[in-house]
């Protein structure tokens, strides 16, 4: 009714898109202040698809680091927008790792895509909506789009709802540049029963493969479930060099056979668990600017676990330390 802000890394020009930019230009329609922020490498071609249309509609639309040399490689090109946010009315926001496209919209047909985005409600929304409108107002002084800047804005609602635990956590390179990465470490590092990740771009870090390693061994079930079908070959081949050392560990290893994994979540002890953008590796954990709801409650733990065990048993196969043997 009054405002909405959407944050995605691809916006793409497909059914699904096309759905989602028609929603947004009817609510700017009707006077709602709609503020759509895109990646630039992600949304490549949303200033072409979208963007004329979206400014005629009233809709305020900006690119994150717009692809200006495509061909030209250069560090600050790797600081990409990998955040899905939305933000509607200052009361309702969803946070996960679903971008704006079809979920059979694939790379070379791998679909459907494998992902989990999770709705809020409640005192952790206050967190949320600063941090759309603080990267927004970024974005538009940057872009010198003073009409854009947010001068009135919904004040969050923030009573409490229910009973559940959550925080909001974010990456970025100036306060906030471990805490999804720590986040994740200091809860595989307390877990006693069980640790189960799925994640879609899985190449850890040090602190992060010996705190899964130090678990499995201390007779946690570890288990992480990966793409077996990828669009990035090179990352996939990556991730399988870690599969002995952690094979041997006794963590459990599953390639994710039913479709396109993109999922970014874990559940830990049934008592903690994340949902989010954040991939395990390099990109996400040291250059990105990520977002994930971590949420301390059994009944939500619970209800994202399932899922991710029936995954692993039905469409996923086990990677065993024989598997490894035969490959180069």
């Amino acid at each position: 009714r009054c405002e909405l802000f959407l944050e995605s890394y691809i916006f793409a020009d497909d059914e699904t898109g096309r759905l989602v930019a028609a929603r947004l230009a009817d609510a700017a329609q009707r006077g709602v202040v709609v503020r759509v922020l895109v990646d630039g490498f992600g949304a490549r071609d949303f200033e072409r698809d979208f963007l004329p249309a979206f400014l005629a509609a009233g809709v305020q639309a900006m690119i994150y680091r717009p692809e200006v040399a495509r061909f030209r490689l250069r560090r600050h090109r790797l600081r990409r927008l990998h955040r899905k946010l939305v933000v509607v009315d200052g009361i309702r926001a969803l946070v996960g790792g679903i971008n704006i496209i079809d979920d059979q919209n694939t790379p070379a047909g791998l679909g459907p895509r494998f992902d989990f985005a999770v709705q809020v409600e409640g005192p952790v929304l206050a967190a949320i909506h600063a941090t759309v409108r603080r990267m927004w107002e970024n974005v538009a002084w940057v872009n010198f789009r003073r009409r854009f800047r947010v001068s009135v804005t919904t004040l969050p609602s923030c009573g409490a709802v229910g009973d559940q635990w959550a925080a909001f956590l974010i990456r970025d390179n100036i306060r906030h540049r471990y805490d999804i990465a720590n986040a994740y470490i200091e809860a595989i590092e307390a877990a006693r029963q069980e640790v189960i990740i799925a994640n879609a771009y899985f190449l850890p870090g040090i602190r992060f493969r010996h705190a899964l390693v130090d678990a499995a061994r201390r007779g946690v079930r570890v288990s992480v479930l990966l793409q077996g079908s990828t669009d990035h070959p090179l990352l996939r081949d990556a991730a399988r060099a870690l599969y002995g050392a952690l094979i041997d560990s006794g963590v459990n290893v599953f390639e994710y056979v039913g479709g396109f994994l993109h999922a970014k979540v874990a559940v830990i002890d049934g008592l903690w668990a994340t949902v989010g953008s954040s991939n395990i590796d390099p990109m996400s954990l040291l250059v990105a600017k990520e977002a994930n709801l971590v949420v301390q409650d059994r009944r939500f733990a619970e209800t994202l676990r399932q899922p991710l065990l029936r995954a692993m048993a039905e469409r996923a196969v086990h990677r065993l330390g024989e598997d490894l043997k035969k490959r180069p």
